[in-house]
């Protein structure tokens, strides 16, 4: 992948986590969230912030020092 596909792709994931976070708190917001669907969307978030760091990790060069 070159640098402009991965900001491309570290955008979308970005989006997409908070998206997430919004999803999240309006289920918990409600009188008695699905504590099933709010775990797999954490764990999703999860997933996703892994792979954003994975991202940006590929964007900064490795420096020997």
């Amino acid at each position: 992948m070159d640098e402009a596909q991965i900001i491309a792709r570290l955008d979308a994931l970005r989006t997409e986590h908070r998206d997430l976070d919004a999803a999240i708190d309006a289920l918990t917001a409600t009188g008695v969230p699905d504590q099933l669907q709010v775990a797999r969307l954490k764990k999703r978030k999860l997933r996703l912030r892994d792979e954003i760091a994975n991202c940006e990790d590929q964007l900064i060069p490795d420096i020997i020092a």
